[in-house]
């Protein structure tokens, strides 16, 4: 790896047809930053180019779907860490700086990833999954999880403590990150996984 190459942390982000929401993800982000695009009609492609030259910009000529898509910035990557960003994800300012520390400061953490809010100021329970099995889809699609027991709960894991840092089965694609070491050791996501399911496949692996 070239010295001048040498980066923190390396941010993909995979966008079809979201001109807008990407627009607003990219002006919250830092990092080296990558942006896959997955044949858009809608112009992203060129707001990309007039208004954020820094971006590394890859264009595939059909949708090859997310997994893909990812993988193909994963190997653009130069960063010690990655992260999979969505491209309606906004992120705070300092947040990828915060993270980048937390992991530094635990060497032992493979994966992590942050509580997301919705516009309605409450978490995606998305961020939160747990690996799915029989029990944990019954359990969820019957609502028993609302209870936040643990026998109840695995689904999301929400009988867990949501204020102070704690191990799950898998973030959620739209904030995931890791080490570089992880992602050459286990190697990207699945591409069979066109679009959902690919980051708990993933997570499973690691």
């Amino acid at each position: 790896m070239e010295a001048s190459k040498k980066v923190d942390v390396s941010v993909i982000v995979v966008s079809f047809n979201t001109k807008d929401f990407l627009r607003a993800c990219l002006r919250k982000l830092s990092g080296e930053i990558i942006v896959v695009d997955n044949a858009s009609t809608d112009g992203s492609v060129e707001m990309i180019k007039k208004e954020f030259p820094s971006v590394t910009l890859l264009v595939n000529k059909i949708n090859k779907g997310f997994a893909a898509a990812n993988n193909q910035g994963l190997k653009h990557a130069h960063g010690r860490y990655l992260l999979l960003v969505n491209s309606d994800t906004e992120v705070p300012q300092g947040s990828i700086e915060e993270v980048t520390r937390f992991m530094d400061d635990h060497p032992d953490i493979g994966v992590t990833g942050v509580k997301l809010m919705l516009p309605n100021g409450k978490m995606d329970p998305a961020c939160h999954r747990g690996f799915p099995t029989p029990w944990a889809a019954l359990t969820y699609f019957m609502g028993l999880e609302k209870t936040h027991l643990r026998i109840f709960s695995h689904y999301h894991e929400l009988y867990k403590n949501m204020n102070e840092p704690h191990e799950i089965d898998s973030p959620s694609g739209a904030f995931y990150f890791l080490r570089r070491e992880i992602y050459e050791t286990v190697g990207g996501l699945d591409e069979d996984y066109f679009m959902y399911g690919e980051y708990l496949d993933w997570s499973y692996r690691i």
